[in-house]
């Protein structure tokens, strides 16, 4: 009499598992979901917050969500946020993407040499701690009211923070990465492009992120400053008519705008560039 032989489950590497793959993705499906519910109520309740206080109101200039909301719509749907949108993002891209490549790449250049280090570092340090407020002025009184200006003070806020955060990712390189290049007797650029530039991806990242977010300070600050254009020009304006539902609701768009376009480069590094940071 043979006895029937329980089936298992077979996983691609061709063992048998349990259905512990099957409860990690469970728990890991639970954490993401409890995660989105924690930002749903932390943006219900500063809505709510807000509403309630522009009822109350906290003071006359001070409008409700919905009100704001309201005047958002309106400016989306009426032809005005789009195009100030595509003035402000002009010297915003330029400015990010110099920085971005300037900075990268002097910050790795600091990284790797003790000269340049001593050269630069002083340097960067003092422009990140300097009050970029008012030294806008000055741009303008060097370079005019025009593109240069504005993007020029996109660079002079983000430029620091991307060189300071990627001389310290390839400061904190692991050694024992590129002891090991060494002892396969690699060459100094398969050192910086296949084991320092790697694994200073992490720090790198979040170095642009954060000179993304700087270069977002630096295009208001322009436009505020230098010359009403763009969204500047929508703050402006409206506060200058007393419309505070509009003037908060580009306010808020610029906001959004600079948090969503984080968000994605977050998800374009976790997707693309870590996929050990990916969810299976």
């Amino acid at each position: 009499m043979h006895m029937a032989a329980t089936p298992q489950k077979v996983g691609a590497t061709g063992g048998a598992t349990d259905g512990s793959s099957t409860l990690a993705d469970m728990i890991a499906d639970f954490a993401t979901r409890r995660k989105s519910l924690w930002v749903l109520v932390s943006l219900a309740t500063l809505f709510t917050a807000w509403e309630i206080a522009g009822r109350v109101p906290i003071s006359f200039a001070f409008p409700t969500f919905l009100e704001t909301v309201s005047a958002l719509l309106e400016m989306a749907f009426d032809g005005t946020l789009l195009p100030a949108y595509a003035i402000t993002f002009q010297p915003l891209v330029i400015g990010v993407a110099v920085s971005a490549v300037l900075g990268i790449g002097l910050g790795i250049v600091m990284g790797l040499s003790d000269k340049a280090e001593w050269l630069l570092a002083p340097v960067f340090i003092v422009l990140q701690a300097a009050p970029m407020a008012a030294l806008v002025p000055l741009v303008t009184f060097i370079y005019g009211i025009g593109l240069v200006a504005k993007t020029l003070a996109v660079i002079m806020l983000a430029l620091p923070v991307i060189v300071l955060n990627s001389y310290k990712a390839v400061r904190h390189v692991n050694p024992s990465l590129v002891d090991m290049c060494r002892s396969f007797q690699g060459s100094r650029l398969q050192q910086i492009f296949k084991i320092i530039i790697p694994d200073a991806t992490p720090v790198l990242f979040a170095g642009l992120r954060l000179g993304i977010a700087a270069g977002f300070i630096g295009v208001m600050l322009a436009e505020l400053l230098i010359t009403p254009t763009g969204i500047g020009d929508l703050i402006t304006y409206h506060r200058s008519i007393a419309n505070y539902a509009h003037m908060y609701a580009a306010v808020a768009s610029i906001i959004a705008v600079s948090t969503l376009t984080l968000a994605g480069l977050q998800y374009v590094e976790v997707r693309f560039l870590r996929p050990e940071k990916r969810r299976k």
